[in-house]
């Protein structure tokens, strides 16, 4: 496919009008359409950036190749079906819907039409997870802290959906097992939906994931920490920052206490831990926009054919264990003596 690829944004709010930019900048497509409900809002971005600006998706049927839906999650679904249908490939906002349920018919949409879909869980395209997965460790445990200030938007959903979601699809990602047990707590504190959560999860490979995410803090915050028993890994999402201790390639503390003749490994104390391990800075190209790397991921999947970084088959496997955390945590009693 050699031609520009025409490309749409559907719902041009937060997330939406970013799409729209990244669009009107690459050189592989063309933003031929803005859509969004409120036309003066659409308008202004394709004042901006480009394109024509509509208010009802089936407006665009047949005019364009590739769409962003970056409309609420709970019209996900109502929005990709008739780009769907319609053979368009679409990048969807994470989640890529409300439901396990839901994501399933997308899924099948798709297979019918032939499009492709991709799921905008943009942290994998994080500088940090990219120097992460170029290590190749398998891991052990892994701890995630997600917390920000309430931005008053995705109220449609919880914190699970909203925030944790991006955890969830990193841990899938690295761990690649799909049999897993869940315990989970959580509630809501501003509206219906939980906007505070921790979630354990228990991986048939025996992997374990402990996962926080709040959207009541006072700051932001975005961290992982991966542990294996050669190597432990400290992330900072947020700064594009992190560490990476591992054992130093000498060093056997069986072996030392042996040769030192103590019994108990805790008469070490005096022993400078700092100097057993290595430390060293991960290695992260901080020049990286994460959505205009998955934008870009999107489009080179539709123009050769290929899968996106983050299929919709990723997306549907992380509602099916946001879900499973939502139920768990629903589950969980509070007040178990009264």
């Amino acid at each position: 496919m050699s031609e520009k690829l025409r490309a749409a944004v559907v719902g041009v709010g937060h997330m939406g009008r970013h799409h729209a930019r990244i669009y009107s900048e690459l050189p592989e497509c063309e933003l031929v359409a803005v859509v969004d409900s409120d036309l003066d809002r659409s308008t202004q971005i394709t004042e901006q950036h480009g394109g024509k600006p509509f208010k009802d998706v089936t407006e665009i049927l047949g005019t364009v190749d590739v769409a962003s839906v970056a409309v609420p999650t709970v019209h996900h679904h109502t929005i990709a079906k008739p780009l769907i249908d319609s053979n368009v490939s679409v990048l969807i906002e994470k989640p890529i819907a409300q439901d396990s349920a839901t994501a399933a018919r997308m899924l099948e949409w798709a297979e019918s039409s032939g499009s492709i879909i991709a799921v905008g869980h943009s942290e994998r395209f994080n500088p940090v997870v990219l120097a992460l997965k170029r290590l190749e460790i398998a891991p052990k445990f892994i701890e995630t802290h997600r917390i920000s200030p309430f931005t008053f938007r995705s109220a449609d959903i919880g914190v699970v959906h909203d925030m944790m979601i991006h955890d969830i699809d990193i841990i899938l990602h690295l761990v690649k097992d799909r049999e897993y047990r869940v315990t989970a707590a959580g509630f809501p504190v501003l509206g219906k939906h939980e906007d505070v959560a921790n979630a354990r999860v228990l991986f048939s490979n025996g992997c374990v994931a402990n996962m926080t995410a709040s959207r009541l803090a006072t700051k932001t915050e975005r961290k992982i920490r991966v542990f294996n028993p050669d190597a432990y890994l400290s992330m900072d999402y947020g700064k594009k920052t992190g560490i990476v201790i591992t054992k130093d390639a000498n060093l056997d503390l069986l072996k030392l206490a042996r040769e030192t003749d103590y019994n108990d490994i805790s008469q070490m104390a005096n022993f400078d831990f700092a100097g057993m391990v290595n430390i060293e800075p991960l290695d992260v190209d901080d020049n990286v926009e994460p959505l205009k790397a998955e934008i870009e991921s999107f489009l080179n999947a539709v123009r050769t054919g290929t899968e996106p970084a983050v299929t919709g088959k990723d997306g549907a496997e992380a509602v099916r264990l946001a879900e499973r955390i939502v139920q768990t945590l629903e589950e969980h009693n509070w007040n178990p003596h009264n």
